[in-house]
């Protein structure tokens, strides 16, 4: 460059030329503005994660992707079949993370497969979660004609064995309606897949699930057809009778799924799926930089899977029935997503779990040695110690 060049130059702009001349001169080459610095993260991770082919699934994949790529850190995604078999390895270790979904909650609370005495409640925590455009809901066969939950009175409903997530979320549905499982007829599957089949078949008349998984599609495109049954928003005495039941639910406008549009919402509720999770007791800094590598990469992998644009930041529910673990709140909160509002809620949560392993100790301080026994003790104690401490028990 010309001395007159130079001096023509605006001081920013010198700055810059000068910049680029130490580049090329010294052969270092400087990050893009903008760019993360390298996680503070293990070179190789693990997370357990939904079945193959799930959006849970690939949805975690997507992230693996993300991370090897920009960061050369090796994520190895090991899908679970069950609930158990997703959060047994994080209890042992196995794995750092676990990509889940609301029996996280059934974990913390130590309830259905988890009140068993081999595992009692567990201190969760959340980094974020997947909220995407869909709804975790109830459709019918078109054919039946059923348009409300109160018309699913005597009708045929499945119950999907060891599968509590499942069975919870119907009854709450059932409960927005006015029903029981007493008022319908149940209908036993050995899965997921089973049951919307069963629906397809003409076994059953309705099924749970996501809005936006496979066998929703194979019913709308089957001579029964799908319709979603709403739970209106504005309908407080349904949703007092749903959040009694399942507390986990949000109210949510659908925009995507099997018969659903931007021009069709379904108006109903869903929960995040799925959710990241770690023990209380995983590294704070490593939940930090996992939490912040998913968030600043959000770009590279939210067109992965139609469920994966559920990780944006917007998107984040800092309000569910989990706590957050200190590694992610001291990541919120640097980025102005954290408030006063949600802290005083996650103290609340953490305290909860507080009572519920205070119980547990106390139960097994009793020295019950039948299984049966020790499940109901425990569904008792546990009951009694949270009202005691001002938090309801839900389940009895």
């Amino acid at each position: 460059m010309l001395l007159t060049e130079w001096v023509s130059l605006p001081k920013t702009g010198r700055r810059m030329v000068m910049a680029a001349s130490f580049i090329v001169t010294t052969g270092l080459s400087l990050p893009a503005f903008g760019q993360s610095p390298q996680p503070e993260l293990p070179r190789q991770m693990a997370w357990t994660a939904y079945n193959l082919g799930t959006t849970g699934y690939n949805q975690a994949v997507a992230i693996g992707a993300m991370l090897r790529d920009k960061y050369n850190i090796t994520l190895r995604v090991i899908p679970g079949q069950n609930d158990v078999s997703r959060l047994l390895p994080l209890d042992t270790g196995r794995v750092q993370f676990s990509a889940n979904g609301v029996a996280t909650y059934f974990a913390q609370e130590g309830m259905f497969q988890f009140a068993d005495p081999q595992w009692g409640p567990k201190p969760l925590r959340m980094l974020m979660s997947s909220n995407g455009l869909s709804n975790q809901a109830v459709a019918v066969a078109a054919d039946t004609g059923v348009t409300t939950f109160a018309g699913l009175r005597g009708r045929r409903v499945p119950f999907v064995r060891a599968a509590p997530a499942l069975n919870v979320s119907m009854e709450a549905y059932l409960a927005c309606g006015g029903l029981t499982w007493d008022d319908v007829e149940r209908v036993d599957f050995p899965g997921y897949e089973a049951m919307w089949e069963g629906v397809i078949n003409g076994d059953v008349d309705a099924a749970f699930g996501t809005t936006v998984s496979g066998p929703t599609r194979r019913l709308e495109a089957s001579p029964r057809g799908i319709r979603w049954l709403p739970a209106p928003h504005d309908d407080a005495g349904c949703w007092q009778r749903m959040l009694a039941v399942g507390p986990y639910f949000n109210k949510y406008n659908a925009t995507r799924g099997a018969g659903i549009s931007d021009d069709n919402p379904q108006e109903a509720g869903t929960y995040p799926y799925p959710v990241l999770i770690a023990l209380e007791s995983q590294d704070e800094n490593t939940v930090y930089w996992m939490t912040r590598v998913i968030n600043e990469n959000f770009d590279e992998f939210k067109n992965a899977d139609p469920g994966a644009i559920g990780w944006a930041l917007e998107s984040q529910v800092f309000n569910w029935v989990v706590p957050y673990h200190e590694g992610a709140v001291r990541y919120w909160r640097e980025v102005g997503a954290w408030t006063d509002e949600y802290e005083a809620h996650n103290q609340s949560l953490i305290r909860r779990q507080d009572v519920l392993a205070a119980a547990w100790s106390e139960v097994e301080g009793q020295d019950i040695g039948d299984r049966e026994a020790f499940m109901a003790r425990w569904q008792q104690v546990r009951a009694e110690r949270l009202e005691e401490a001002g938090f309801d028990p839900v389940w009895r």
